[in-house]
Parts: C-alpha cells; structure tokens; sequence
C-alpha cells in the first residue's frame, strides 16, 4: 500500500467521522449514515491493499525476490 493511498484513506475515515459526528450534534441521519459510509469505504479499500501487500510479500518469498 502506498504512502498515498494510506493517506487518500486515512483522510476519507477522518472525514467520515467528522460527518458522523456533526450528523449526531444536529440530529442530521443522513449525515450520520452518510459519515459511517465513508468509513465504512476506508475501511474496505484499506482491506484490500492488505490483500495485495500479503499476496505480494508471498509471492516474493516464493520467487526469492
């Protein structure tokens, strides 16, 4: 996982949780949800670079690179 990418991630998480947390001090629900989505979605694609960084760390243990 790239620098970038942790950081696209770790930007969209934060900003979810700001979302998350105006929507529960307005009363806003769709906010609310609207927030525990894009963390939800961090969370996701954060997984899946995992996936990719373990299958390459095989694949390189494999080949002796």
């Amino acid at each position: 996982m790239g620098i970038e990418d942790k950081a696209k991630n770790k930007a969209q998480d934060v900003g979810g949780k700001a979302k998350e947390a105006a929507g529960k001090a307005t009363g806003d629900e769709d906010l609310k949800n609207e927030g525990k989505g894009d963390q939800i979605e961090s969370a996701a694609k954060e997984a899946g670079e995992k996936v990719k960084d373990a299958a390459s760390t095989i694949k390189n243990k494999l080949t002796g690179k």
